[in-house]
């Protein structure tokens, strides 16, 4: 084989580079990521960590690092909607602050199934925690200030070429694997010449065109302001659509709104976006702007492909999002949970090279859904016209807000209570996946029906002791039982370790809630906490062929 100098080499420590150094650290795979940045991210970006992507950082060891971060633990999570938001209130969806989050988990079961709920925090503060953890595991290195230009790729390796931002200085590193997590303008899919596809920036009254990001202290808001605080405020009426997310609960804010015919980003000054503020806050208060940044909303865009050879892709590089239902990073969190447990089994020779073809397999078919989901929350949100009297203090005005609070109370509370979005996709049609004939849940983002059926994320339940299912699972797979174990557990264990495949048993008799929702006797659970198999007892043969399909062979 040609010399690497790594295993895996990552480009871009966002997120999805970031989470996929975690999981390969984790897994003493020597990795090494670049970025053309000085740094993580400082901008909030993104303020909604999904409940899926929480249950990740638990299974990490660090979801409640991040639940500390953001607003205070006793802030209100809601989402509020207002003429201006010194005008009126029209609808408000409720939420649990974190500090009601542990009991509030377990009282939504039902809804939910999960060890963990969503939290609100900037994006930029979750990229320090995935840093932080991942730049402390031995097997990683993160570079800062490296650019890739480009890639060439043998039989056996992949080059990366790199140049310093600061000092031109260039060098190539090879490895085994590419992994591109480049973002949008990926040059990684241009090379390989993937393009995008799926509607662009689709036109709307709001969350269809240019958008302007405004980041800004302002803890005068809150004495305008006089209803209860929230996490997310919106406005609705014909002057300015615009919403306000909280990043600390202390002033400091995000402002995101569409620019009106005439108005061009690129000629904006500090005045020009503090007038726009304004107009959204409905009077003067004083503030200060810290920063602003424009994109593009509308978006619904995947890749063609998922990579080439040993060349694969993830996040931004291959799905584009309009960020309606908060899914855009969190999708890219779990491109990295599920290529980060292949490509660590491959380079261990524990798993078939062919197992890495089940990543664009898997994961593509979950961008054209997320995308779709979100694009239709952004119609839901964005198609809606306020009346011309919604301001009016006038009988008009009064039944126009009246109809505006039903119809955006209603959006609210389906776009941000999203458990089937969040834990409902599926990897039915997977090369990898033991899969049965019982009929899958319907695909509905607002509802989530756990189900043992393989393909899906592991059901989840809450053991007599009060700990998570999920935190007695293995860190890599884990077969659960509920019957009588029987002699197909030593199968299992044996035909585990001669792979060097670390594998946990659960013995589960006294859990009937589990029981009952896997229905059936055994369940094998990937490293990605799917159901990869469930059954009845196998006799040595059946374990062999079992571990060949899951592995890639």
């Amino acid at each position: 084989m040609d010399h690497v100098d790594t295993e895996i080499l990552v480009i871009g420590a966002g997120p999805c580079g970031l989470m996929l150094a975690n999981e390969l650290g984790r897994r003493a795979v020597a990795t090494q990521v670049f970025d053309q940045e000085s740094g993580v991210a400082t901008a909030p970006q993104a303020n909604a960590t999904q409940a899926r992507s929480m249950e990740h950082y638990r299974r990490l060891g660090f979801a409640e690092e991040i639940r500390a971060l953001g607003m205070p633990g006793d802030h209100p999570t809601d989402v509020a909607y207002f003429t201006t938001y010194a005008g009126y209130e029209l609808a408000r969806a409720e939420f649990p602050s974190a500090n009601q989050v542990k009991t509030r988990v377990r009282e939504l079961e039902p809804v939910w199934n999960a060890a963990e709920l969503p939290h609100r925090v900037p994006q930029s503060l979750v990229e320090g925690v995935l840093y932080k953890h991942a730049s402390q595991l031995p097997s990683v290195e993160i570079a800062f200030d490296w650019r890739a230009t480009g890639f060439t790729e043998s039989a056996d390796s992949v080059a990366v070429h790199l140049v310093h931002t600061q000092t031109g200085e260039t060098k190539t590193v090879s490895a085994r694997y590419l992994f591109a997590a480049d973002g949008g303008s990926s040059v990684t899919r241009k090379q390989l010449g993937i393009g995008y596809m799926g509607g662009d920036a689709a036109e709307r009254d709001f969350m269809g065109g240019q958008m302007l990001s405004v980041y800004l202290d302002a803890p005068a808001f809150y004495d305008v302001v006089k209803a209860k605080r929230a996490w997310m405020y919106w406005t609705f009426n014909r002057r300015r659509r615009a919403l306000l997310a909280t990043t600390d609960g202390k002033g400091g804010f995000v402002l995101q709104t569409q620019l009106r015919k005439g108005e061009n980003f690129d000629a904006m000054t500090v005045s020009d976006v503090g007038r726009l503020f304004l107009q959204a806050v409905g009077c003067d208060i004083p503030f200060k702007v810290t920063g602003m940044a424009s994109w593009q909303a509308g978006r619904a865009l995947v890749a063609e492909r998922y990579g080439q050879g040993r060349v694969l892709l993830g996040g931004d590089a291959v799905h584009l999002f309009t960020p309606t239902g908060g899914m855009g990073y969190n999708t890219a969190i779990e491109d990295a949970v599920n290529i980060g447990w292949k490509l660590a089994a491959v380079v261990k020779g524990q798993a078939s090279p062919k197992l890495l073809e089940s990543y664009e397999i898997e994961r593509r078919p979950i961008a054209l859904r997320n995308t779709r989901f979100a694009a239709g929350f952004a119609d839901s949100v964005g198609l809606y016209v306020p009346s011309a009297a919604i301001e009016d203090d006038s009988p008009a005005g009064e039944a126009a807000r009246a109809r505006a609070g039903v119809y955006l109370g209603q959006h609210g509370r389906a776009e941000f209570t999203i458990p089937g979005f969040t834990f409902g996709a599926r990897y039915d049609n997977s090369p990898i996946i033991a899969g049965d004939n019982t009929p899958a849940p319907a695909d509905l983002p607002t509802v989530y029906v756990p189900t043992g059926k393989p393909g899906g994320r592991a059901p989840h339940s809450w053991q007599a002791d009060g700990r998570s299912l999920f935190d007695l699972f293995g860190f890599d797979w884990t077969l659960l039982s509920f019957g009588e174990p029987g002699a197909m557990i030593a199968a299992f264990d044996a035909e585990a370790k001669a792979r060097g495949v670390s594998l946990k048993h659960l013995d589960l008799r006294d859990d009937t809630v589990a029981a009952d929702l896997y229905d059936a006797p055994f369940a094998l659970i990937r490293p990605d906490q799917i159901v990869a198999w469930r059954g009845t007892e196998l006799d040595a043969a059946g374990v062999k062929t079992l571990f060949d399909k899951v592995l890639g062979y």
